[in-house]
């Protein structure tokens, strides 16, 4: 026996509006930005960057750097992945 879709209308109705919604904002957001700029001069320094968490501190800033790097293989000699996570990062504090 069929079942009438009538009474879910409605929902499928509201539901298509929702997605179809954020569908149009992603699809927006990807098409009006422009492409980011690579910076040659940090990707060097994350590229000098060593391994593990570094923290320097002088008068007047706090600067850090951390990396990580790691090789994730499927199996003993299958495809891998290598994961290089950099990040750089300064706090400055002024009385002003």
């Amino acid at each position: 026996m069929p079942l009438p879709l009538a009474p879910l209308a409605p929902v499928v109705a509201r539901v298509a509006l929702r997605y179809g919604a954020v569908a149009l904002v992603a699809y927006v957001a990807t098409q009006v930005r422009e492409p980011a700029r690579r910076d040659q001069r940090a990707e060097d320094a994350m590229d000098e960057a060593d391994e593990g968490i570094r923290l320097r501190r002088e008068p007047d800033q706090m600067n850090g750097t951390a990396r990580m790097r790691r090789t994730i293989r499927i199996g003993t000699h299958g495809p891998g992945v290598e994961i290089d996570a950099t990040a750089l990062g300064r706090l400055r504090l002024r009385r002003v």
